[in-house]
């Protein structure tokens, strides 16, 4: 069986997003991709008070300077769309209130006709903590754990139910529902991380740098869900973060995985398919200058991966 294959909308900044998006969502899925999928970043501070994900001094990439809200770039897709799947990867999940959160899946996935798949992070970004407040940055784990309990308490049957330190349903009817259970994916970068990911996802969601990592990432989720005694399959989809497409072929042995040619590209996609996971989808729009290059680069990528019986 083929490994899906999806793609990341545009969001970058050389994006007009009300034009290039549904215009993008469209043509993926005239190629043959099975998968879109956003994600979120609420602000960019200037001057930087934190390096990116966390580490002292890393600068924060341009691109991110106006990232648009994930929810309404994907909602610009639903339309344009009919059978492609519809994937947050990943939002934040601690920077929404639970309950409106819950609220607007739900209702992405009844118009979509079920086609969202939900992948929650917890962010590392103070600045975005502090700007949505929500809750502290020190609580995004219980807060995690609370939007999934919502989630799971609106998306279900009526009358929905629930109390918890943000979130206090009172006895009510909650619609609309979702058109089929939302599949939840979660990372896993901790062992705290990983057992919310055993105990109460669908699925995981890493980021592919480098085959051999993943792989060994991937045994231990297989591990831990040995040790958990879980038994329901793990749906996985892998992020190919940052895509660096260059129509020349890098020169050497330091090239980065999935920077380069599209032949190149595809030779570190096909290393990392080897493992057998469920789905992988490209970010190729940080090194493409608009919207017609971004979907020309896909279209190549795709056709020379299922040539590479991917």
């Amino acid at each position: 069986m083929a490994t899906r294959l999806g793609l990341c909308l545009p969001q970058a900044p050389q994006y007009d997003m009300g034009r290039d998006v549904p215009d993008v969502a469209r043509t993926a899925e005239q190629i043959g991709y099975e998968s879109l999928w956003v994600y979120e970043r609420a602000l960019f501070p200037e001057p930087a008070t934190q390096g990116l994900y966390g580490v002292p001094g890393l600068p924060w990439p341009e691109h991110y300077r106006s990232v648009p809200d994930a929810l309404v770039t994907l909602t610009l897709a639903v339309t344009a769309t009919e059978r492609v799947r519809l994937g947050t990867g990943v939002l934040v999940a601690p920077l929404h209130g639970p309950f409106q959160l819950a609220k607007t899946l739900g209702t992405l996935d009844a118009a979509s006709g079920g086609r969202v798949v939900a992948g929650f992070g917890t962010g590392w970004s103070l600045d975005e903590y502090a700007a949505t407040g929500v809750a502290p940055f020190e609580e995004r784990g219980k807060v995690l754990d609370e939007v999934l309990d919502v989630c799971q308490a609106v998306w279900g049957p009526d009358p929905v139910s629930y109390e918890g330190s943000l979130t206090k349903i009172a006895s009510a009817v909650v619609g609309p529902k979702p058109a089929r259970p939302i599949p939840v994916l979660l990372p896993a970068n901790s062992k705290k991380a990983l057992t919310r990911l055993i105990d109460r996802a669908d699925g995981w969601m890493p980021i592919a740098m480098g085959a051999e990592q993943l792989a060994t990432q991937w045994r231990q989720v297989q591990d831990m869900a040995a040790e958990r005694g879980r038994t329901k399959p793990i749906e996985t989809a892998v992020r190919v973060n940052g895509v660096q497409y260059t129509a020349k072929a890098y020169d050497g042995a330091d090239r980065a995985p999935f920077q380069g040619n599209v032949e190149q590209i595809v030779t570190d996609l096909k290393a990392h398919t080897e493992l057998g996971l469920d789905e992988f989808f490209l970010d190729l729009q940080a090194s493409t200058r608009d919207a017609q290059e971004l979907k020309d680069v896909a279209a190549e990528v795709y056709t020379a991966a299922r040539a590479a019986g991917i």
